[in-house]
Order: structure tokens, then C-alpha cells, then sequence
């Protein structure tokens, strides 16, 4: 492990987590990850061994079966399996959020039921807001939950779903009017139901259908699909936390400490792009010497540098501010915005230095080059990033007088 994005500071059981992972990251994922992006194969034997390091079980309490591990150290797990390859921390980064939203919001019965069999990837999650007709306006959703007796009854279609053919447990995001009167916010009257289904395509209970995977220029292997429900029958005890109109707040809770994760993916796929650079620019010869000895390689590298340890850092603050149980939509927000762009920009200078060989599928360069731009729209783009940031940081300085 070369100087940059070390973490001051961790325990001793953090360190010993943080350096398994980075051992299976190299040993399990980095000589397969490029074959397997380019066949767009899901990695069933990657998953197979984060399931035996307990990945899935990370962040869920210990009275579940889990590690009870903090924010942090989730975080520092996924920057490790994004330097390796983003789709995989993208698979255990949908279940995360999920288990997250359980253990904060749940009742005690929905905890019991899944939180167990999450801490062993036995049921796996994925979380579903976004629809066709909307991206980031989640107050636009238009996907309805109608109850029924003791059952709620669903119909809507859903998009981009990772692990949507994958996952046996989806929280989805619906509007429901009952005890909301005409005119009420519409955050105040959407509800997560708690959703559980078979694996695969096609109907997947009944109501419920995943058409398929979405192609993607990057972020392959991991399924990415549309969920369709036409009458799809849920229990009451199965809306998240017992009550309705709740779901827009479990929701961003969830997304709030997913943008830490989405920026921990960002400092990952940066460190391997600088680390592919800068071994790259030792051996590649031009005029006689290595081009890492040339001042325009140099300047890149030392960009490329500060910008890994300066997104690390704001990543870590932020995991570290929503651990001691504080407020932390402004720096996970700020963090999302600058490793994500960052990571864009670390990569783009590490292809321009493998010159001609960076546009060749051969080189894991390329591979990267594609995988960064997921980062700068997904859990929110760029710009939304902004937007929240700038509406803090006017809520914290608001002029006097």
C-alpha cells in the first residue's frame, strides 16, 4: 500500500478489516475484473467470498448476526472493492443501504426477520426510487401504493435498479394518499414497502416483473434493470417502519449515507487509475527515458496525487461526522460532488498518460474510463450535489440583520 489514502486513526480491528479486504481485492477481483467487465458477467464467486468475509453483514448490528462495524470502516471496505471494481462495491453497496434502513427505521419484527439472513447475504437488497419519467425529482414519483384490506396493492414501473434481477428483497418508494389530504406535500405522503421476490427475470411474483438488464456503457457485470408492478400485493406489515407516509425520510436517510459510499467508490477507482499511471510512466520510454522523468508526466502525477488524498480525506470526514450521530447531508454531500469529479478527472489523466494504449481494451485504463461517468449522476448528480451543499451552507451562514 503506496502513501497516499491512509486513514489516521483506526482501530486495530479497523485496520485488520480494511487489510483482508484489500488482500481479496487483489488476489480475487483485480486478475478477473477486466475479463468479467467485458463479458458483462455477473461475478457469482466474488460475491461468493465477500459472503464468507462477512461484507454483507458489515454495518448490521451483532445482535443480527453482523459485525456491527461502523460507517467508516464500511466506507474504507468500499473504496478497497472500487479500486478492485466498482460494479462489485456497487452490489454490496445497494444491500448496505437497504440493512441500513432496516436497522434505523424498521419495526422489531421486520428487523428480526430480515436482518439475520442480510449479515449472510442469504437475502440480498436493493432499493428502488427513480422512474422513467423522473430523476432526481423524487417529490415527481407517480409509482402508487392502494390498500386493500391488510394488503397494500402496487402499480407503477421503477428504473434504474442495481441488483434488481439479483436482490430477493427490494425497498420501493411509492406515493400513498390514505390519512393524507388533498393538497399535502407530496414528501409527506410516500411510503417504502418492503418488498421480497424471487432472483432472476421475468415475473418474479406475481404483479412483479424485472424485464431485464438495462445495457450500460460501464458499471457491467452488476444488473441494473426496470421493475414493472401491475397489482402487486403487500402486506401491512410489510410498509418500512409500520406507518406510511414516511418514505421519502427513510429514504434520503438511506441515500444520505450512500453518497458517502458513492464518493468512497470515487476515491477507490481514482487510487487504482493513479496507481496504473504512475507504474505506466516508469516503463513507458520516449526520448531516450522513462516519461515519468519528463515535467509533464510529473505535473500529472502530482495532480493526480493531491487530488486521491484531498477526496479521501473529505470522504473519510464525512463517514466519520455521520458516526458520532451528527447532521451530515452537507459533507457527504460535498464529498460525493468532489471524489466523483475528482475520480473523472484522475482517470482522464491517467488514460492521456498511457497514451495510444489507454484507448486499448488490453489495458485495465479503459475499463476506468467508462466506469467514472456513473459516478458523477448516480445517488444524485453533480449538480444536485451542489444545490444541497449551496442550501447548507446559506441555512449555516445566514446573514444577520
Amino acid at each position: 500500500m503506496g502513501r497516499l489514502a491512509r486513514t489516521e486513526g483506526l482501530t486495530e480491528i479497523q485496520r485488520e478489516i480494511v487489510e483482508t479486504v484489500r488482500g481479496f481485492v487483489d488476489k480475487e477481483i483485480l486478475p478477473v475484473a477486466t475479463e468479467l467487465e467485458h463479458r458483462d458477467e455477473y461475478p457469482t464467486e466474488i460475491v461468493e467470498g465477500l459472503k464468507e468475509l462477512g461484507l454483507f453483514g458489515l454495518m448490521i448490528p451483532e445482535e443480527y448476526g453482523g459485525l456491527g462495524e461502523s460507517l467508516l470502516t464500511y466506507a474504507l471496505c468500499v473504496e478497497e472493492i472500487a479500486r478492485g471494481w466498482m460494479s462489485v462495491s456497487g452490489i454490496v453497496n445497494t444491500h448496505f443501504i437497504v440493512a441500513y434502513m432496516l436497522k434505523q427505521h424498521g419495526t422489531q419484527e421486520q428487523r428480526d426477520h430480515f436482518l439475520p439472513r442480510m449479515a449472510t447475504g442469504e437475502v440480498r437488497g436493493a432499493f428502488s426510487m427513480s422512474e422513467p419519467g423522473l430523476g432526481s425529482d423524487v417529490s415527481a414519483i407517480a409509482s402508487k401504493g392502494v390498500r386493500d384490506g391488510d394488503e397494500f396493492v402496487l402499480r407503477g414501473q421503477k428504473m434504474w435498479l442495481t441488483n434488481g434481477g439479483s436482490s430477493t428483497l427490494v425497498a420501493v418508494l411509492c406515493r400513498t394518499d390514505e390519512g393524507h389530504p388533498e393538497g399535502t406535500a407530496p414528501h409527506r405522503s410516500m411510503t417504502t414497502f418492503l418488498v421480497e421476490k424471487e432472483p432472476g427475470f421475468g415475473e418474479v411474483r406475481p404483479g412483479l416483473t424485472v424485464p431485464g438488464k438495462i445495457e450500460k456503457m460501464g458499471y457491467k457485470g452488476v444488473d441494473t434493470t426496470e421493475l414493472l408492478m401491475d397489482g402487486v400485493r403487500v402486506p401491512a406489515d410489510r410498509v418500512l417502519g409500520g406507518t406510511t407516509g414516511r418514505g421519502f425520510y427513510q429514504m434520503m436517510d438511506g441515500v444520505e449515507v450512500g453518497r458517502v459510499n458513492v464518493a468512497a467508490r470515487g476515491c477507490g477507482v481514482a487510487q487504482r487509475a493513479f496507481e496504473l499511471g504512475i507504474d505506466y510512466a516508469q516503463q513507458r520510454e520516449t526520448f531516450g527515458k522513462p516519461i515519468a522523468r519528463h515535467q509533464a508526466i510529473q505535473f500529472k502525477l502530482a495532480e493526480m496525487g493531491t487530488k486521491v488524498e484531498a477526496a479521501h480525506a473529505l470522504m473519510v470526514g464525512a463517514a466519520r461526522k455521520k458516526d458520532s450521530g451528527e447532521r451530515n447531508d452537507l459533507e457527504a454531500g460535498m464529498a460525493k460532488y468532489l471524489a466523483s469529479e475528482y475520480c473523472k478527472e484522475v482517470v482522464e489523466d491517467s488514460f492521456r498518460i498511457h497514451g495510444g494504449y489507454g484507448f486499448s481494451k488490453e489495458y485495465e485504463i479503459e475499463r476506468l474510463y467508462r466506469e467514472a461517468p456513473m459516478l458523477l449522476i448516480g445517488e444524485g448528480t453533480a449538480e444536485i450535489q451542489k444545490m444541497i451543499v449551496g442550501r447548507r451552507l446559506l441555512e449555516e451562514y445566514r446573514a444577520q440583520g
